[in-house]
């Protein structure tokens, strides 16, 4: 069978743009900083914070970070210079001590859904640590309780997973923390964005994680686990708390839905075209296996709704993949794997769509990816996985904006409503409008997790609004439309 395209790529000279300049007059006469103090600016958070796109840290990503755009504006009203951890060129990507442990960036080429990294090998090493402080402490890969960690910055710990070798390379020593080396530089005004890996880890690799909901220590975490909301929330409350505690006012933004990014919502879970015949057969190759399921719903192993739910059946049209379900009742002793065909509720990340369809085993009919051989656990994220996600995530926003309304200069930034749009319709701006779209949509950048330069400049623009709102600022706009999209190689 061959290997199964889900989009075509159309006007791509619409998206595929290097920056342009940005030709509207600012007057800084018309504009006022308001009750706020732009003159030492500082953000913190993680990959969303630091300009990532495209599946790595680039210098023109970093650029066209949010908080960098926000600096540009603030510029008008008082704000000062804002230094960020910048890379070297890009390429993108990390070595350590010579060895590449990172990707370069993706570009598009050839298959919409299999965008390719760019040839080259990185130039940044994350072992040669550079001058700050900076006002960019966006660390890609960092969880909340990261920020706390006076670990996160020795290269020491870079292989064993205990040090981020973006925060190595920028941190002011060994043993400083996040959160200290932001308020070492007594901000007047900060913008703090952090939760999202606390879930996000767990989600891309597929629910290949614990729900860690009841351990509060976050020492035994592995990479891919939820974060207790309860170690969450305290861990949120210690930033806040050193954020503000030097009279700072700043803005909090809450965590848009994981599930709803391209990386989960471009691949259909029935993406299976299927001819009469062909059904029929595949179904005659499935017999055995329904059949002990019949018998272990007769034997009480199962219920009769679990055997429903596990029956195969393929029909002519389109049909869902089969995927791995490890929350099924396990019958390995008679022989049976914890298989099922997907739902609507289920979702499909993103790199499968590139071995959906093709041969697990060459030469072999019978090994098709999503037929005869299962998406394993990495490639599909079930309804019940995304449940957890869910709930972790509700508990997160709650502890968010449930802290930051304890503190009057303090400021939440619903960036999830805000977002939720781009799955609604799209977001409009003058003259355009960026959708959730993979590729084609302008608002996703290849890794369909991240926003592209144009999608920061958006969420600047969100920002910009909460911040003129509460505090009664008068700041220029972004303009998206001079922002690029995605690249082609």
């Amino acid at each position: 069978m061959k290997n199964i395209k889900y989009i075509a790529l159309m006007a791509l000279g619409l998206v595929a743009c290097e920056p342009e300049l940005d030709n509207s007059i600012e007057d800084a006469g018309a504009y006022s900083s308001g009750s706020a103090d732009f003159s030492k600016f500082v953000t913190v958070g993680n990959s969303l914070t630091a300009g990532y796109a495209d599946g790595t840290v680039y210098l023109e990503g970093q650029k066209n970070s949010y908080p960098n755009i926000l600096a540009s504006k603030f510029s008008f009203v008082g704000g000062g210079t804002f230094k960020q951890p910048l890379v070297n060129d890009n390429l993108g990507g990390l070595v350590a001590g010579g060895v590449q442990i990172t990707d370069t960036r993706l570009v598009l080429s050839g298959d919409p859904l299999a965008p390719t990294n760019v040839a080259g090998t990185p130039t940044t090493d994350a072992t040669n640590v550079i001058s700050g402080p900076f006002n960019n402490m966006g660390v890609p890969g960092a969880k909340s309780f990261h920020l706390l960690s006076n670990t996160y910055g020795d290269a020491a710990g870079i292989l064993t997973g205990t040090a981020n070798p973006y925060f190595v390379r920028m941190a002011s020593s060994p043993s400083a923390t996040m959160i200290g080396d932001a308020v070492a530089q007594n901000p007047t005004f900060f913008s703090l964005w952090i939760g999202n890996n606390d879930i996000l880890s767990f989600a891309t690799s597929g629910g290949a994680g614990v729900d860690q909901t009841g351990n509060l220590n976050p020492a035994s975490y592995g990479s891919n686990d939820i974060t207790d909301p309860m170690v969450f929330h305290g861990t949120y409350d210690a930033l806040l708390s050193q954020l503000t505690a030097s009279g700072a006012k700043g803005v909090v933004m809450n965590l848009p839905s994981v599930t709803s990014i391209p990386y989960f919502t471009t691949v259909p879970y029935n993406p299976i075209p299927m001819d009469a015949t062909t059904a029929a057969g595949t179904n005659a190759a499935y017999a055995p296996y329904n059949g002990g399921l019949a018998m272990a719903a007769g034997g009480s192993l199962i219920t009769a709704a679990e055997m429903q739910q596990r029956t195969i059946t393929f029909a002519a049209g389109q049909n869902p993949v089969v995927i791995e379900d490890e929350s099924l009742t396990d019958l390995t002793a008679m022989g049976l794997p914890s298989i099922r065909m997907a739902t609507a509720n289920d979702f499909i990340v993103l790199p499968a769509s590139s071995v959906i369809g093709t041969l697990a085993v060459a030469g072999d009919p019978t090994s098709v990816i999503g037929v005869g051989v299962p998406l394993n656990d990495s490639q599909a994220l079930t309804e019940n996985e995304a449940g957890m996600i869910a709930t972790a995530q509700a508990a997160y926003n709650n502890s968010i904006a449930m802290l930051a309304a304890a503190n009057e200069d303090v400021v939440l930034v619903d960036v999830k409503s805000s977002l939720e749009q781009l799955a609604a319709g799209g977001i409009s701006y003058n003259g355009g409008m960026i959708t959730d779209t993979y590729a084609t949509g302008g608002g996703f950048s290849l890794d369909g997790v991240h926003p592209t330069a144009r999608g920061y400049a958006v969420i600047a623009n969100i920002i910009i609004d909460a911040i003129e709102d509460n505090f009664g600022a008068q700041l220029p706009k972004a303009d998206p439309g001079t922002y690029p999209t995605v690249y082609i190689d």
